[in-house]
């Protein structure tokens, strides 16, 4: 049976508000709870049937004052953020990546009503490089590219989970490592990258990526929030496609660059505030990273419904992306632009 009184964090985002308004319109469910320190989408407030929204910040300890008031006994942690779309918020999307994740798993530990806990993570705590295995498992080391992105965030969040499990073994607990999650309606750095005119990588390299619908990244929370389903899972669509395959399919103009010039360009692009080119995701668009997701269909009983290939090209189609026309000169154009401002900048 469904638990009685559910509390999701991040319903500001895509995934957490989405969540919300799927949960408020189960029967099952006496009570849902949304946590953020702003409101949810009007969209979402508009279709949440009797959940309701409380504006908290799972950084101040007061939260646990939330979930015992409440009587909370599941708690579905949405708010982690592996793949911001801009920049200018990297301090305060780490407190919540590892402070928030501290502060909300303290509250759960004290609590002896929670009994069960969902978490939102991502495949990027395995790393990428040119070592790295082709397909990893969720029994593969954790590798975060770089010691203080996103995926070292969400490394240090994942010990915290861990230690939760060890204090409170009565406690049904899910980990979800999702793959870049991609749709119509999401605004991530790779959505971003692949709605660029002219598309920058990095030359000789050709990486596999493998993408995760918005709809299959929500019905994998939805259904460990309603059933137990207790473990580490990854979670990533079915096939992969290379860099160059997903540049033309929307469209874009491929621009490759030699790799000392790349870091500059992202600065260059980051500084405009148009794709926050972090550490982790150039060296994802260098190397890729796939995981395996047997483990997710055989254990936790989900087949994702949207293919790579079928959730890019639902992408493309919702964000209305056409082919760019006259690529050749405006690459061109875009690379001596980039190129200049790049090696102004490393000055």
């Amino acid at each position: 049976m469904p638990s009685n009184i559910v509390l999701v964090t991040g319903v500001a985002g895509e995934l957490g508000g989405k969540l919300l308004a799927r949960l408020g319109n189960n029967p099952d469910f006496e009570r849902v709870i949304g946590v953020d320190t702003v409101p949810p989408d009007k969209a979402v407030l508009q279709r949440m049937g009797h959940a309701e929204f409380v504006r908290a910040d799972i950084r101040n300890p007061l939260i646990a004052k939330v979930i015992s008031t409440a009587r909370v006994d599941t708690v579905v942690h949405a708010s982690c953020t592996a793949h911001p779309a801009g920049p200018g918020r990297r301090t305060a999307i780490k407190e919540v990546n590892v402070i928030g994740t501290m502060r909300l798993l303290a509250a759960c530990q004290r609590s002896p009503l929670v009994q069960k806990l969902v978490v939102k993570s991502t495949a990027a705590v395995y790393g990428a490089g040119a070592r790295s295995q082709a397909v990893f498992t969720e029994d593969s080391e954790l590798i975060p590219t770089s010691t203080s992105g996103y995926a070292k965030d969400a490394v240090e969040m994942e010990g915290y989970v861990r230690g939760l499990v060890r204090r409170r073994p009565d406690i049904t607990t899910t980990l979800f490592r999702f793959a870049n999650i991609i749709g119509p309606e999401t605004d991530t750095v790779l959505a971003r990258y692949f709605a660029l005119p002219v598309v920058p990588t990095v030359f000789g390299y050709d990486a596999r990526i493998q993408l995760l619908h918005s709809s299959d990244a929500l019905s994998v929370l939805e259904r460990a929030t309603v059933t137990d389903k207790p473990g580490v899972f990854n979670v990533g669509a079915e096939g992969v496609l290379t860099l160059s395959q997903a540049i033309r399919r929307a469209g874009r103009v491929e621009l490759p660059m030699p790799r000392s010039v790349v870091p500059s360009v992202g600065k260059v692009l980051r500084g405009a505030r148009v794709v926050d080119f972090s550490a982790d995701q150039v060296r994802l668009l260098n190397f890729g990273r796939v995981v395996d997701i047997a483990k997710l269909k055989q254990e936790f009983g989900y087949t994702p419904r949207w293919t790579t290939r079928e959730a890019f090209d639902d992408y493309i189609v919702g964000r209305g992306l056409r082919p760019v026309l006259d690529g050749s000169k405006l690459a061109g154009l875009a690379g001596r632009v980039l190129v200049a401002a790049a090696t102004g900048q490393s000055r």
